[in-house]
């Protein structure tokens, strides 16, 4: 008998008894749609998180001075002295602050930030209409500002924000510039903030000192000399004091976030690995079944010629073949509840070709090891025993 024949019978066999088939394959079903949902959703997400944290580039340190008062913070020279480290290519020193914006009846919370010209450059946030803030708009305490897309839509609508006032608690600003689309951070949208003079900053938000700078250094390999030496800088600035300070490195943390990501992965996949492994013993409890039932059937076709290599070849294939057709419905299964995912929920899927493969490559390995045993019984079957069997 060939393979032909043993994969029309073991078909004849399945849509003979098509509820105990399906019952027996649910277990491989639910284990491959769980196998793939699971595993995509968190590399979906761990692409997700990657990208931000890419985007907040690979090449910056931010420092952050912890503790209040001007003891506590750097002055704006003394922020800016420290593009002249070794390895520096450029800094961006910042100061943060929420306002209350009005234009109008339209009334509104955006977040401030205090920068430099070098923010554009070290931030790789540039401007789509209007001019940049320049080193004479802090030098003179200038109150303008560069609006985001979104506030910019919230306030003006469809008109062009450039050279249009905002009043900012009150204060009239001039918008000099429109930013261009950003989208959002890990923190919050770069699209609904104004960015003002650093100088302007200061007075304005009652925010004496910098806390927080931007390190560009020249050369990603140079990354943790720069750290160091900013360590160094910092420490004789407040003379060792701890935790004076904070350096945020997102090129180890995106190191470290990938790590994690990848075990998490795999614990998701050997969980869901688990309902295969059951679907498996469902198979073959199923097929030990079948092999009791149709023990006659295996002593008639032994009495006729059939060798114990077709005898085992018929039931292994029929094994096969419901793992098979089980993980193909899983595959389906998988794709359909990542679709359903993305589309209502927030979370990120990444539906990859290896895993679908894996996924289904392992049902049909399940499908060989627990076949083996209720084939291997019905193969060594005696033929005078099994003919005398009701």
């Amino acid at each position: 008998m060939n393979l032909l024949q043993s994969m029309k019978m073991a078909w004849k066999s399945i849509s003979g008894s098509k509820v105990r088939a399906f019952l027996t394959m649910l277990g491989i079903i639910i284990g491959v749609s769980s196998v793939i949902t699971l595993v995509s959703v968190g590399q979906g997400t761990t692409s997700q998180i990657t990208a931000q944290l890419e985007g907040l580039g690979t090449d910056l340190l931010t420092v952050s001075i912890m503790g209040r008062g001007s003891s506590s913070s750097l002055t704006l020279e003394e922020a800016m002295d420290l593009a002249d480290l070794e390895g520096v290519a450029n800094v961006s020193p910042v100061i943060s602050g929420s306002v209350t914006a009005k234009k109008g009846t339209t009334n509104d919370s955006l977040s401030v930030e205090g920068i430099t010209p070098s923010y554009e450059e070290v931030q790789d946030f540039h401007i789509q209409a209007g001019r940049y803030i320049v080193d004479l708009d802090n030098s003179f305490r200038m109150k303008v500002a560069l609006i985001g897309t979104e506030a910019a839509a919230t306030f003006f609508g469809t008109e062009n924000p450039v050279n249009q006032t905002l009043q900012l608690n009150g204060v009239s600003f001039k918008i000099v510039g429109l930013l261009e689309s950003k989208g959002s951070s890990l923190t919050a949208s770069n699209d609904n903030k104004l960015l003002i003079p650093i100088s302007t900053a200061e007075r304005f938000l009652r925010s004496p000192g910098v806390r927080s700078i931007t390190v560009q250094v020249e050369d990603t390999n140079q990354i943790d000399r720069v750290k160091s030496q900013l360590e160094a800088a910092l420490d004789k600035k407040f003379l060792n004091a701890d935790n004076a300070y904070n350096i945020f490195n997102s090129q180890e943390m995106l190191d470290t976030l990938n790590s994690t990501t990848q075990m998490l992965s795999l614990a998701l996949g050997g969980i869901a690995g688990i309902s295969l492994l059951v679907g498996g013993i469902g198979i073959m409890n199923i097929m030990l079944v079948s092999v009791s039932e149709r023990t006659r059937e295996i002593g008639v076709r032994k009495a006729i010629g059939a060798k114990q290599r077709d005898i085992l070849t018929q039931f292994l294939v029929e094994s096969i073949a419901l793992s098979g057709f089980g993980g193909l419905v899983g595959i389906g299964l998988g794709y359909g509840a990542n679709a359903l995912i993305g589309q209502y929920s927030e979370l990120s899927t990444n539906v990859s070709a290896p895993v679908v493969a894996f996924s289904f490559g392992f049902s049909l390995f399940i499908g060989v090891v627990f076949g083996v045993i209720p084939a291997y019984k019905a193969a060594k079957l005696r033929p005078i025993y099994a003919l005398r069997t009701d």
